[in-house]
């Protein structure tokens, strides 16, 4: 039985480090074989805020043309990856906003059983567990289906990261490497491994 799985990658990012790490999962099922919407939040911060940090005005130049977010996106995946900067260890408010606006299609039971994983970044390494194991809260309320990397490849214990992979950025001075991005790759191609498996197995039924 042939299915494509439909993977939703949304994701909040200010200065790129998450943008790289969506990019990747966007890859991974994409090799996996899904169809992927690659999709931003809306900037909350007031323009003159985000004008006054050079790297966050040119991220946000750069990824102007890439979709914003909508609740649709959610409806129509198999399988949802979230992504964020971690702010004192629990997701930026940008992400946050657009979760809340998703109470109705929470109420509707419209983003039951679907695959859910979680990737982000942080300054200095603190709160990256916790702010995955948040997100982790919000699909158990969905009654989603948690899918973490786990120790499932290799590569994870070259990141070191089973909730989700994570980057540190020294507050700007690191870019994503190599590793890093193998491991949100993985994730990709993880969360669209079982959600095609469950897409059959409800296909067959």
């Amino acid at each position: 039985m042939t299915v494509q799985t439909k993977v939703a990658v949304v994701y909040y990012s200010a200065t790129g480090h998450v943008h790289a790490l969506a990019e990747a999962v966007r890859d991974g099922a994409e090799k996996a074989g899904a169809e992927v919407r690659l999709r931003r939040v809306a900037e909350l911060a007031p323009a003159e805020v985000v004008a006054s940090k050079p790297e966050w005005a040119a991220h946000a130049e750069a990824t102007r043309d890439v979709p914003l977010a909508s609740l649709d996106d959610l409806v129509w995946a198999d399988a949802v990856v979230l992504g964020t900067p971690t702010r004192f260890g629990q997701m930026a408010s940008q992400l946050k906003q657009f979760i809340d606006t998703a109470g109705g299609l929470w109420a509707q039971g419209k983003l039951a059983d679907k695959v859910y994983a979680a990737f982000t970044s942080t300054g200095t390494g603190g709160g990256s567990e916790t702010t995955i194991v948040g997100l982790n809260n919000i699909f158990t309320h969905w009654s989603g289906i948690i899918v973490p990397p786990g120790y499932s490849d290799p590569i994870v214990f070259q990141h070191g990261n089973p909730y989700g992979v994570s980057h540190t950025d020294g507050n700007g001075a690191y870019p994503v490497g190599d590793t890093k991005l193998a491991g949100a790759a993985h994730i990709g191609s993880r969360v669209t491994e079982v959600a095609t498996l469950l897409k059959r197995g409800r296909a067959a039924a």
